[in-house]
Parts: structure tokens; C-alpha cells; sequence
């Protein structure tokens, strides 16, 4: 199959083809055929399978062939849970709709909202935006979602997982009832099901991938090593390895700090990104990482959520995740494109119960290896240390983000969308 197959326009063509794009990806073709028949979607599909052009195509054509009103009011809606996020669905939409008469912009937190406001005023068919930023706008008289006609909700489990669900409901409220749907999400949870049933009319289901399942171009390995020397084996793989660009995640904001440290003290250059970052901060760890100034990148889960970084070679779980799923979601990063790649775990005592919950999801039993000079504790509890929340591999109750009226202290310009986050 080809992209010209689909019914895409020759001016969307156009755009993919300077791309270099000649076939659309499983979720792609199964995607992009309902959204323009105007149907609802509920996409199963990892970060890193196409899953943001397998929406924006569609949505831009829809637009396009669609009587421009005037004073471009918001047409269509992306909301996404992180900034990151938003800013590359944000770079795909500008790409995508290049030879369109189009405008688009994205909006979050973290940052001066003036020049978003400036945006705004200018008209605008499709917003890019997260939770915070968003009701921020509306609430100020700022953005009107009266006129949106496609909603699209991407990444809904980590909306979930970030509290945001009373926030998504507050802006369902904002638009109008009569419009078209999309819902992608890396899993099909409980959670997800009942959202979707309160969104979604009558959807079409898609997955590009079974669900949960992991990229077999990655190559999956541990090390059993005790708590308190995980830092010196991590150094020590990175060193003899020479590796230039590894992706590194710890459970909390303070692991990843202290870890950045202990490695820039190594000789190794290093950066850590998490929601207590400044937006800045995180946009230069982010790039320095992909020009290669910056070889390690130590980030949390939510932080790291939809982190667009092509053919990344290695990723180490410095901590296993205490969420199965995000076990997949984190290894996912590399063996992209084709590409091999490397996911490393070192695993302490305290994490017994977290590898075998890991292991039941995948359906696979990790190699195991033990370095001389770096072995388990004989004597260390299996028992999992306890998280900020939540028993063994449940979702730690995050309280929603509140909402601007009902705090006094935050300004207009506030990022609640980077609230709540590890």
C-alpha cells in the first residue's frame, strides 16, 4: 500500500513525499480510511509507530477541503498530557500541512503565554495544546472552542495517569456535541474503555500492534546487581561501552538528579529532564541529547512520554518501572525505524516482584547477568520498597491538577499540565 492509495490530497501528498515517506505505517493505513469516512477512532498504537501523522493527515485533509470561515476560529483539537508532546504533534501538523492554507499553533505551559495569546488572535484552524494551558485561555476569554469540529485526545493512559481526566472532561464541555472523535492510547485499560465510552460514538477500533507487545528488533537484557552499586555499573557499562546517546530512567525527580550528578562527576555529560525542570531546561537537555553534546539523558516516565528521539541505540532501567506497562513503553524507545537497539534493566532485590509482573506482560523470560565486582545482595529484602501511593504494580492515586479559578497563588501563564508529573 501507498500513501496515495489513502485519498489524501496531492497538496498532502506533496508534503510527505519531501519527507521521504512512500508507505504508510500499520496504523496509518488502518487509521487514516474511517477518520476521513468522518467516523470516531479508538487507535492502540505504541509512541513510535506513525500513530501522530496516522491522525494529522486525515484531520489536515478534512480542513482543507472544508468552506474556510473568515475569522478561523479553532476547527480541530489536539490534546496531548505533555509539552514535549505538543510541541512534535505541533512540528508534524507545520510539516504536514505546508502546501495547505492552513494555520495551526500549539500552546502549553512553562512559558510567557503572550506570544501564544498573539497566535490565537490571528486565527487559528488546528490548536495543538495541553490541559493546563488550554483551560488557562479559555477560562480567560482568550480561546473559544465553540467551532471545533475534530477532537483529538492523544496519549489518553498518560492523561490518565497525570490526573487529568476532570480536566478533559471540563474541556469536552467547551466544544460543541455534534463533532468527530479520535482517542489514541498505548493501551486499551479498564480506564481507557470507560473514557472512550463517554467520548466516542459508535468507534472504530484499531490496533497497530498486539496489545503490550514488545519490538522484536530489541535486544532485552538485565543485571543483578545490589541497590547501592547500580551507580558504578551504570558508569562502568557506559565507559567500557563508549555508548554516545543512552536513554536513562529512574523512578522519581531526585533518582534522576542524583544520577545526572554522579555521572557529570564521572567525565560523562549528562542531563536530567522531569516536571520540576523549567520548560527551557528541558528543551536544551532535549537537544543537546540529539546533537550529541549531551550522551546521557536521565529522565522519569511522564517526562520522557512522547519524547520523539530517532534511532536511539540504548535505554537503561537504572530502576524498574513499578507499572508493568511502562516497561514497554520505556524500552520502546530504541529498535525503531528497523533499527536494533538495546534495553538494559538493572535489577536490585526490592524489584523481584516488579521484573516477574514485567516478564508475565511480555511473555518473556530477560537473560540475566552478574559482573564480578557488582553482585546481588544475598541478604537484601525481595520486598518492593514503597512507592508515593498505590500498592505493588497499581497506578499511584495522583490527585487531578486544580483548575485555575481555585487557587490564588497561580498565575494565568502557570503549567498545570507539568503538575502531578514524577
Amino acid at each position: 500500500m501507498s500513501f496515495n492509495t489513502l485519498g489524501l490530497s496531492e497538496d498532502i501528498l506533496k508534503a510527505i513525499n519531501k519527507k521521504g515517506y512512500t508507505e504508510p505505517s500499520p496504523i496509518q493505513s488502518k487509521a487514516i480510511p474511517p477518520i476521513l469516512e468522518g467516523r470516531d477512532v479508538l487507535a492502540s498504537a505504541q509512541t513510535g509507530t506513525g500513530k501522530t501523522a496516522g491522525f494529522t493527515l486525515p484531520v489536515l485533509q478534512i480542513l482543507s477541503q472544508k468552506q474556510q470561515l473568515r475569522q478561523r476560529p479553532v476547527r480541530a483539537l489536539v490534546l496531548t498530557p505533555t509539552r514535549e508532546l505538543a510541541a512534535q504533534v505541533y512540528a508534524n501538523v507545520k510539516e504536514y500541512s505546508e502546501f495547505l492554507d492552513l494555520r495551526s499553533a500549539v500552546i502549553f505551559g512553562g512559558v510567557n503565554q503572550k506570544p501564544q495569546v498573539a497566535t490565537l488572535r490571528q486565527g487559528v484552524d488546528i490548536l495543538v495544546a495541553t490541559p493546563g494551558r488550554l483551560i488557562d485561555l479559555c477560562n480567560q476569554n482568550i480561546l473559544s472552542l465553540s467551532k471545533v469540529s475534530i477532537f483529538v485526545l492523544d496519549e489518553a493512559d498518560r492523561m490518565l495517569d497525570m490526573g487529568f481526566l476532570r480536566d478533559i472532561e471540563r474541556v469536552i464541555k467547551m466544544m460543541p456535541a455534534k463533532r468527530q472523535n479520535l482517542m489514541f492510547s498505548a493501551t486499551f485499560s479498564q480506564d481507557i474503555k470507560k473514557l472512550a465510552h463517554g467520548i466516542l460514538n459508535k468507534p472504530v477500533q484499531v490496533d497497530a500492534t498486539p496489545e503490550n507487545s514488545t519490538v522484536d528488533a530489541i535486544n532485552q537484557k538485565m543485571y543483578r546487581v545490589a541497590n547501592g552499586k547500580k551507580t558504578d555499573l551504570i558508569i562502568k557499562l557506559i565507559s567500557d561501552g563508549n555508548w554516545k546517546q543512552v536513554l536513562v530512567f529512574t523512578r522519581t525527580k531526585h533518582g534522576a538528579n542524583k544520577l545526572c550528578k554522579k555521572m557529570v562527576s564521572a567525565g560523562i555529560s549528562a542531563a536530567a529532564i522531569h516536571g520540576n525542570k523549567s520548560q527551557g531546561a528541558r528543551t536544551k537537555a532535549l537537544a543537546g541529547f540529539k546533537n550529541g553534546s549531551i550522551r546521557i539523558l536521565v529522565a522519569t516516565d511522564i517526562a520522557a512520554r512522547g519524547l520523539d528521539i530517532p534511532l536511539l541505540p540504548h535505554v537503561i532501567n537504572f530502576e524498574l518501572p513499578n507499572i508493568s506497562e511502562d516497561y514497554v513503553h520505556r524500552i520502546g524507545r530504541t529498535g525503531r525505524a528497523g533499527a536494533s537497539g538495546e534495553a538494559i534493566s538493572l535489577v536490585s532485590a526490592d524489584e523481584t516482584t516488579y521484573l516477574r509482573d514485567i516478564e508475565k506482560l511480555v511473555g518473556l523470560k530477560i537473560p540475566q547477568e552478574i559482573l564480578e565486582g557488582f553482585e546481588p545482595d544475598p541478604n537484601a529484602s525481595t520486598e518492593p520498597k514503597k512507592q508515593g501511593g498505590g500498592g505493588r504494580n497499581q497506578r499511584p492515586q495522583r490527585t487531578a491538577p486544580k483548575s485555575e479559578s481555585s487557587s490564588k497563588k497561580t498565575k494565568p501563564s502557570s503549567d498545570r499540565s507539568g503538575r502531578n508529573r514524577r
